[in-house]
């Protein structure tokens, strides 16, 4: 907390409410949209990823709750042979790769997430192996940055029941941040465990409106996401700059 002014802190705040808000909203994208916008206050991605996987492992059980039956847990289980391997790739290169090449990795993915939303540009597969192609690629980036969801979602689309699918990627998530989370403690990163608490109650304002929220975001999808990879376009486009 001593690392932030009170200004900065109120700006936090505001910025995990947003996440939780995407994350239960839309079911993923939370540490696509967040993430970018917390380098600008601090640009350490070491130092909020561990933030963000706590609460995402946090509001994944919440959410989840009693809908474990509401998964589809042959596909879930069919894609991790592809993603897990690239995932702890992605791990790993976060923890040892240059700060500033992380940091312009997250903006430029995300960059590319936010033109593809602003001219309604749907990722999508038409065959099996490109299938596998978006898989690793959105496990390395969920490791590396934890912003691989739209990738791997445009083959989840596919392959999951429409009202299977925000549950089937909440345990995906869990067990990719699972994985993050270990891996971390394992290596000895500090997971700032007593800031992440103090902002579980902050996210969850964004949790809960979000989950209300659902069902209108998804009838509105393409408009919320032009606005907002209006908005994501312009700070990635600054940072990268900056840099």
């Amino acid at each position: 907390m001593d690392l932030f002014s009170t200004t900065e802190i109120f700006l936090i705040c505001l910025l995990f409410i947003w996440t939780g808000f995407v994350r239960a909203g839309l079911g993923f994208g939370g540490s696509a949209l967040g993430l970018p916008l917390m380098l600008m206050l601090l640009d350490d991605p070491v130092f909020w990823l561990p933030i963000i996987c706590v609460h995402l492992l946090f509001f994944s059980a919440l959410t989840l709750g009693k809908r474990l039956k509401e998964v589809e847990w042959a596909y879930l289980k069919k894609s991790l042979v592809i993603i897990i391997p690239t995932t702890l790739v992605g791990i790993f290169g976060l923890l040892n790769l240059p700060n500033t090449v992380v940091v312009i990795f997250i903006y430029s993915i995300t960059l590319f997430y936010a033109i593809t939303w602003i001219f309604n540009y749907q990722i999508k597969s038409e065959s099996s192996w490109v299938d596998r192609i978006l898989l690793a690629l959105g496990g390395y980036v969920a490791g590396t940055s934890l912003t691989g969801a739209p990738l791997m979602v445009a083959v989840y689309m596919k392959h999951v029941r429409k009202e299977y699918l925000r549950n089937t990627l909440f345990v995906l998530w869990f067990i990719l941040v699972s994985m993050k989370m270990t891996t971390f403690v394992v290596l000895g990163v500090d997971l700032h465990l007593n800031f992440a608490i103090l902002l579980l109650p902050v996210a969850a304002i964004g949790h809960f409106i979000g989950l209300k929220a659902h069902d209108l975001i998804i009838q509105n999808d393409k408009i919320f996401k032009q606005v907002v990879g209006v908005l994501l376009a312009i700070v990635c486009i600054i940072s990268l700059l900056r840099i």
